[in-house]
């Protein structure tokens, strides 16, 4: 009996593109494709590249030269996301064996492209196929989802983005701010939650500027309160990826009197220098995220506040990078990424002049990090005592690794509880002991 044809994706970079590569999985399987874990067995392989970073991008184009050094005959190699819709002539250049580019928000057209390339009819005639830029029809409809395997999922709410940060590539190929119709969404977290999510992680590039492009600013709160009131079986509601200037009196209201919505906030700040942000062309007035942060902590006292750093940004003097280290120790941010500037071909920043030699941006990395640690360890000494709600989700060697409402999916820590516990359940915890990262948990009978 002939088998299905079967495809293999491997995802790079966020959760936006997380939740594109559960789409295209999700349509495949419709039409009667099987997923597999190993490409071998593929006649369709599919890299959702990431676009961001050198780094990013030099890894995508290793895992697509991997892919196609060992390509069978009948396999075709599909580079979709942001590095193909953002550099896929450099794709093209370096992987020859590259079949087609997809583009960010043409995701939708992966059944149709798959069909094309494994038929040959298009790939003899036209060519290698690149579908970039907009879409033929507007992405109005719930993103279609596989059923859960895992107990939090993403929820992507817009697409794009309006900042103007001068670091940053994104605009330059996801374009700008797209909102999910409001329907939409709160129909996609009905869907989620009925096959199996407990946790539900609210993504977009600047999720507080939903709504903007659809003439409804501050349209979060609104969505946030309506995913609580209308998803029934949900349990945790958690948002990520909040612009500073973007923070309002209402969404803080909203967090702090609907109970699924965690007390917990991502704030990617970049910098604590009012100089450092200006050249950033990001929002500089310090005394307004002191201010966000009061708002934040009065009404919710026990919020965990994430943020991420950049350090070596071109031109950070030494008192600028000493304001950021009286930042961090101003603030005591619970959570703190720090990334070290990476310049983008394309964006202003990698023409500004002054650019940090790279030692010194490792210095300045590792005595942010030495700084947040201590920090970090007091945050999560504080928690001893306390009775947590926690979601199990994976074994490790006898133990439960678990996560509560101050821990992101695959950016914070776990409570880590003795004995191995149902997956993909809340349970009561009660905090025993902490580390810089991670806390230790007993479970309350």
């Amino acid at each position: 009996m002939k088998k299905s044809p079967a495809y293999y994706i491997l995802t790079l970079g966020c959760p936006k593109n997380q939740v594109d590569s559960e789409a295209m999985a999700t349509l495949l399987s419709r039409k009667g494709y099987r997923a597999v874990t190993d490409p071998d067995e593929a006649d369709v392989l599919i890299v959702n590249t990431c676009g961001f970073l050198q780094a990013a991008q030099q890894e995508s184009i290793a895992v697509l030269r991997d892919l196609g050094q060992g390509k069978k005959k009948r396999q075709v190699l599909i580079a979709a996301g942001c590095m193909a819709e953002r550099d896929g002539d450099k794709i093209l250049d370096a992987v020859p064996q590259v079949d087609a580019l997809l583009g960010t928000l043409r995701w939708p057209e992966i059944v149709d492209l798959a069909e094309n390339l494994r038929g040959g009819k298009q790939r003899r005639r036209l060519g290698r196929i690149a579908l970039l830029g907009d879409p033929p029809h507007p992405l109005d409809a719930p993103t279609p989802r596989p059923p859960q395997s895992y107990p939090s999922a993403y929820l992507k709410i817009a697409d794009g983005c309006n900042a103007p940060c001068a670091f940053c590539s994104i605009p330059s190929f996801k374009g700008r701010l797209k909102s999910r119709p409001f329907e939409s969404v709160i129909a996609e977290a009905n869907a989620l939650v009925q096959a199996g999510a407990r946790e539900l992680v609210v993504v977009a590039q600047d999720t507080t500027d939903y709504g903007r492009d659809r003439g409804e600013p501050d349209s979060l709160p609104r969505l946030l309160n309506a995913i609580a009131r209308r998803t029934p079986g949900l349990d945790w509601l958690r948002l990520m990826y909040a612009y500073p200037g973007h923070v309002s009196d209402q969404l803080i209201e909203v967090m702090a009197e609907t109970p699924e919505i965690l007390h917990y906030l991502d704030i990617p700040l970049q910098h604590g220098h009012p100089a450092t942000l200006r050249r950033m062309k990001r929002p500089s007035n310090i005394d307004m995220v002191l201010r966000t942060i009061e708002k934040l902590r009065a009404a919710m006292p026990d919020i965990a506040l994430r943020t991420t750093f950049i350090v070596g940004y071109p031109g950070e003097t030494e008192e600028e990078f000493q304001g950021l280290l009286d930042f961090i120790e101003a603030i005591q941010f619970d959570k703190v990424g720090v990334f070290k500037f990476s310049p983008e071909p394309g964006t202003p920043a990698a023409e500004l002049p002054d650019q940090i030699p790279e030692d010194i941006k490792e210095e300045r990395w590792h005595r942010v990090m030495a700084l947040q640690q201590p920090i970090s360890l007091a945050k999560n000494r504080a928690q001893v005592g306390r009775v947590l709600t926690a979601l199990t989700e994976a074994h490790d060697q006898g133990y439960t690794l678990a996560r509560t409402y101050r821990d992101a999916p695959e950016v914070d820590g776990y409570v880590i509880i003795p004995g191995e516990l149902p997956l993909g359940e809340m349970v009561e915890v009660k905090i025993v002991d902490a580390m810089e990262y991670d806390l230790v948990g007993e479970a309350v009978a």
